[in-house]
């Protein structure tokens, strides 16, 4: 599977970036600007080029930008992405003096994304922090995906399961994404409240 990382260069992207290539997938990392790109990916020894090359040559495409810029950067690659799956990993947050909470919007970053492409898309990794996929060994925790999509689904959940020593876990729907998303909100406020790094495992469950 050839996945391209739209947003490669930035913490997260490049995290997943070092991640896959080490699990032995191709990755190719995008950014808008080509140099930029190709800088980061000599140094995980994988290929680098703009968001646009990188998206239309690919297999899977996971759109790794912040959520601000999410759906500008969809709209901009509409014709690259195709009919491409596209997994987004954008969290829409709001920072104020009493913490950081998920902002009122009824529709999700990932469900606003499927307005915008002509492809399948699947939202997850919210829970898994760059500092965390970065570290010398996976994190030992659980990633969730939702989408409506069966191929696209499972598509996400095998590059998921390459990501962490926990498991990849199926969190329903594209609808789910609204929680999803919240959730980080909820990580990022506990890591500041014990000053941690907070991951997730769900007890309980037998995937099989």
């Amino acid at each position: 599977m050839r996945v391209a990382i739209v947003g490669g260069t930035g913490p997260f992207g490049k995290a997943l970036a070092t991640r896959l290539h080490e699990s032995g997938l191709e990755v190719v990392v995008g950014s808008r600007d080509a140099a930029r790109a190709e800088a980061t990916a000599l140094e995980l020894g994988c290929a680098g080029t703009t968001n646009a090359e990188a998206c239309a040559d690919a297999d899977f495409i996971i759109l790794a930008v912040n959520a601000a810029a999410a759906l500008n950067t969809a709209r901009e690659l509409r014709q690259s992405i195709g009919s491409t799956p596209v997994l987004s990993v954008a969290s829409e947050l709001s920072f104020s003096k009493d913490g950081v909470f998920p902002t009122s919007a009824a529709v999700s970053v990932a469900e606003r994304i499927r307005a915008e492409v002509d492809a399948p898309v699947v939202a997850g990794l919210h829970s898994l922090a760059a500092r965390s996929l970065g570290a010398d060994r996976p994190p030992d925790e659980d990633a969730f995906v939702c989408g409506d999509d069966a191929d696209a689904k499972s598509a996400a959940l095998e590059l998921a399961a390459r990501l962490t020593f926990g498991r990849a876990l199926d969190a329903g729907p594209l609808a789910s994404a609204r929680a999803l998303e919240g959730l980080t909100a909820v990580i990022v406020n506990m890591n500041k409240r014990y000053k941690g790094h907070a991951g997730i495992r769900v007890t309980g469950l037998d995937p099989g």
